[in-house]
């Protein structure tokens, strides 16, 4: 058994060599090598009729293995198994990899390797057919999960698609506009009767003013009138079966169970002959929704009409659907695509004999249609803070402020941010490593649980801590008012120290403790901060008042908070007229484009388009002209998409940045931008290598944005800039010099 170590500009490797017997040559499996491999840098590695079968395991990193004319990628967690008597390549990619391997054979390995073959074969799964609208919510990202690019699916069929194939159907749309639907009611505009009407059910209810906004029309104010239209004209003009007799299977979406509720009163009252089966309320406040699901899903079988709260949007296949009814508004993308489905199946025989079912009917309520025409991908599904993530987030930036030399030089501010860093990081510490979503960040995780990450708050550093760290702290296990009312209090001091104006804040924290205060003779609690909550009402206090004084204030207040009476909204019944103020049909909107993504349209071409002028310049380290910056940002934000696409896509990033970072740099530009250094008169071995890695880095990468990148592999395996250039500090400088110009030349103009 021999051992080897070895280092090349490429890999750095150990193994181990083993001589078997010739009793084990013959009769036995046995070892050849084993051992690592650390990528230093790019590249590919080549064998072929090596009388040897290897195992590989991928344990960091990411490559590819050519075998068998085929490419199949890899990444950490991988494991090969091959026949290296066939020709075989892999290579790391710029994400560089390191591997666990080793060589073995016997005279009996073919047969075993075949035997594998076949199991792999027979399980194997080279497709992943995902039968569903994918989402690209932070939180609910099904493009994420697969390792796609946001919003390209692998493979996308379409509904126009599928209808002309054959394999669903299509719709038409009746879309309807009603008077209290679209205005609410305003008191002027009612009858005399309406007027004492409206004065008998709210005259002592101090929540509800004389005009009634549409938001509250099926929240807590149902409209007998309003749903007496919506019924009228389905039973009118849905489709209908059993040669127009019978009122085709429908899904109605409800707002709320409140609602869905209403909906079968007013039905029953409305249709009295139809019976008590033929509408049923389908929602989570239903015991025997189940067995309503699957008696809606029988053909035969009552209800035919099913008033949902969320449980009919999705998931359930009921052919016979011909009429749906959006009496709620949708904004998900994915769940308006979904609801749609719910009626697009194929059903034979569904209108008579050989009669099948060549269309569905959906009336809409609720503007869904109209506004999925006007914002094809739905609400913006942003990152949505949670308030875990803006009170840290808020506590940062306070952070931030605070390292400033005037705070520095007084003690109790310098006392406050500590206790707010130590509380950042504690927070960070409570994090479960072996969480699936904190291994995904685990190298800042670790960064920011280290003092000296906060000593300095850099703009990189905020970076990481709003798109690293904040999105996955968790909650405190306290009571949430008093979360909200932290959050309150620090974006008051976050306003003061950013010297913004907190007026609306104050106003609610002055409005709180007016409350307060009105409680304090039945609440000992809440008397005994008598002296804070009366000075918080007194303008001199926040003439003066500072930072400081504002976590006295929330300190004493916060658990306060529980004691305040909730709001309650009762619900109301009501029976003003109503009518149709705008009325259309319509066909399908089109959605098929909503899965084309203005990244992928960008990257594509970024990388077919390198001989353009200004793109070329940016890949050879040359300074951009002021026409160059301007071709670039034609070519993005007009040819390709609009600007609002470039910044929900790459935020505030420059466009020259953002073009060098997809298309690298050529590596003759980097080698020449480094030459000096790559002189061996000059430097010694290891420098030379360390400045190789930052050409091969750049090469790739465009440039070095965070020079922190240069602590991490492949540089770590060298050591530290510092320690490599201990005694050429000035050489050191001159690199870092060169770093900083290489970025300055794709985001300044001359």
């Amino acid at each position: 058994m021999d051992y080897f170590s070895s280092s090349s500009p490429s890999v750095s490797s150990q193994r181990i060599l083993y001589t078997p017997s010739g009793f084990a040559r013959t009769t036995l499996l046995y070892l050849q090598e084993t051992g690592s491999l650390h990528a230093i840098s790019a590249h590919t590695s080549h064998r072929e009729h090596l009388a040897s079968y290897l195992v590989f395991l991928v344990t960091s990193g990411s490559g590819e293995l050519e075998f068998n004319g085929k490419s199949y990628p890899l990444r950490a967690g991988d494991c090969v198994f091959i026949d290296c008597r066939k020709p075989y390549s892999h290579a790391t990619s710029t994400d560089l990899w390191t591997l666990q391997w080793c060589h073995f054979y016997g005279q009996i390995m073919p047969d075993i390797y075949k035997k594998y073959q076949e199991i792999f074969h027979y399980f194997d799964a080279v497709l992943l057919g995902m039968t569903a609208t994918p989402k690209d919510e932070i939180d609910k990202n099904t493009y994420t999960i697969f390792d796609l690019e946001r919003g390209v699916p692998t493979y996308a069929y379409e509904l126009d698609e599928a209808v002309k194939e054959g394999y669903l159907v299509d719709y038409r749309t009746r879309e309807y506009k009603t008077k209290i639907m679209e205005e609410g009611i305003h008191y002027d505009q009612l009858s005399e009767e309406e007027k004492e009407a409206f004065d008998d059910e709210f005259d002592d209810d101090e929540n509800v003013e004389k005009d009634i906004p549409n938001t509250a029309v099926n929240r807590w104010l149902f409209n007998k009138d309003t749903i007496d239209l919506v019924l009228i004209n389905l039973m009118r003009e849905g489709l209908k079966v059993e040669g127009g007799d019978k009122l085709g299977k429908t899904i109605i979406f409800a707002r709320n169970s409140k609602h869905a509720k209403a909906i079968v009163k007013r039905f029953q009252k409305l249709f009295p002959e139809k019976g008590s089966h033929f509408i049923k309320q389908i929602d989570y406040s239903i015991k025997e929704s189940e067995h309503l699901i699957e008696q809606f899903e029988e053909k035969d079988k009552m209800p035919q009409i099913a008033v949902s709260v969320d449980m009919l949007d999705t998931g359930i296949d009921v052919p016979e659907i011909l009429n749906l009814v959006f009496f709620k508004k949708v904004r998900s993308y994915a769940k308006f695509c979904q609801m749609i489905g719910r009626g697009t199946r194929l059903c034979k025989d569904l209108l008579g004999p050989g009669m099948d079912k060549e269309k569905f009917l959906i009336f809409d309520y609720c503007n869904n249609f109209e506004y999925f025409r006007v914002n094809p991908h739905g609400k913006d599904s942003g990152f949505i803070e949670t308030l875990a993530e803006k009170i840290f987030l808020c506590k940062a930036r306070i952070v931030r402020e605070l390292q400033d030399t005037d705070y520095q030089k007084d003690e109790d501010f310098r006392e406050y941010r500590n206790t707010l860093v130590k509380e950042l990081m504690q927070a960070i510490s409570d994090l479960n490593d072996k969480s699936f979503i904190v291994k995904h960040h685990l190298k800042y995780v670790l960064r920011y649980r280290e003092q000296k990450s906060w000593d300095i708050l850099e703009t990189e550093a905020m970076a990481d801590l709003k798109k690293h760290i904040a999105p996955i702290i968790e909650a405190e296990k306290e009571y949430e008012l008093a979360r909200r009312f932290d959050y309150l209090m620090y974006s008051i001091e976050l306003a003061m120290l950013e010297q913004k104006n907190p007026s609306k804040n104050i106003g609610a924290v002055v409005g709180i403790a007016e409350k307060l205060s009105l409680m304090q003779d039945s609440v000992p609690q809440i008397k005994e901060q008598k002296y804070i909550l009366d000075k918080v009402q007194t303008n001199e206090f926040w003439e003066k008042a500072f930072i400081l004084e504002m976590d006295v204030v929330r300190k004493a207040l916060r658990d306060l908070i529980q004691f305040l009476p909730k709001k309650t909204q009762r619900i109301v019944y009501t029976d003003f007229a109503d009518q149709v103020i705008e009325y259309q049909e319509n066909t399908p909107i089109e959605m098929g484009n909503r899965l084309e993504n203005y990244r992928k349209k960008v990257e594509f071409y970024l990388k077919e388009h390198q001989d353009n002028m200004a793109v070329c310049k940016l890949r050879n380290n040359q300074p951009l002209q002021k026409s160059d910056m301007q071709e670039l940002e034609r070519i993005l934000w007009q040819e390709l998409g609009s600007k609002e696409d470039y910044t929900k896509e790459y935020g505030d990033t420059p466009v020259g940045i953002l073009v060098r970072k997809i298309t690298g740099m050529d590596q003759q530009a980097a080698n020449e931008a480094f030459n000096e250094f790559l002189n061996e008169e000059k430097l010694n071995a290891d420098q030379i290598r360390f400045v190789r890695l930052i050409v091969d880095y750049i090469s790739v990468n465009g440039m070095i944005e965070d020079r922190r990148v240069m602590m991490d592999e492949p540089f770590r395996s060298v050591g530290s800039i510092g320690q490599i250039f201990e005694n050429d500090m000035d050489i050191a400088m001159k690199i870092m010099t060169v770093i900083d110009q290489i970025k300055q030349n794709a985001e300044v103009t001359v």
